[in-house]
């Protein structure tokens, strides 16, 4: 698979879950179409534009490519009417957003190398790309942002994109380093939520 292909696949597939999982927020905040549509677009596609303007590509791909808005408003409008009660979305929540992490976080790690950008700054862009979306979705339903909680968040990302870096030095294959930095991020978030897992915070 070509570099080109897996960032485009990587991108849809990261769009799509977090796209659901903001729907689903959407939903347990009670909002109209309108809203959850929203929510759903801006999880999905606020990390990717982040990236993309940190690395001069302008406009960013969501304004170039019909595929990057379609993938959202169908999953934000199949959230909208599927969605399970709302006392049982905790887990899918966790779940998705999990998985939204990893695969943005293993995206722009590898749009990041292939730009040319040196290894910390290619783990910066993949930390940013995956948190950016959630951000914004948590401060547009006035919340404080996940990443800012106790949680470990951020670090599972960081994590990811370490794995891809570490890979592309190594130059070992592209789609199993970034199928292995995906699993590694989704693992420690998940892990850490079961476990109760937090960052230090002052005494």
């Amino acid at each position: 698979m070509s570099s080109s292909t897996l960032l485009l696949v990587l991108d849809l597939v990261g769009i799509a879950v977090f796209a659901l999982s903001g729907g689903l927020v959407g939903v347990e905040k009670k909002l109209d179409i309108f809203g959850v549509l929203a929510i759903a677009a801006t999880s999905a596609l606020g990390g990717g534009i982040i990236r993309d303007v940190l690395l001069g590509l302008a406009p960013p791909a969501t304004f170039t490519d019909a595929r990057y808005l379609f993938v959202p408003l169908v999953c934000g409008v199949f959230v909208f009417y599927v969605h399970p009660a709302v006392a049982r979305l905790h887990k899918p929540l966790i779940v998705l957003d999990a998985a939204g992490l990893g695969l943005f976080a293993v995206a722009g790690a590898k749009k990041a190398l292939d730009a040319g950008l040196n290894a910390p700054a290619s783990v910066g862009i993949g930390m940013l790309t995956a948190i950016g979306g959630g951000v914004l979705r948590d401060l547009l339903v006035s919340e404080i942002p996940t990443v800012l909680h106790r949680e470990i968040y951020a670090t599972a990302a960081v994590a990811g994109a370490i794995v891809v870096v570490v890979g592309d030095s190594l130059d070992l294959n592209s789609t199993a380093i970034v199928v292995v930095g995906a699993i590694v991020t989704f693992a420690i978030r998940v892990i850490s939520k079961w476990r109760g897992w937090s960052a230090p915070r002052p005494a």
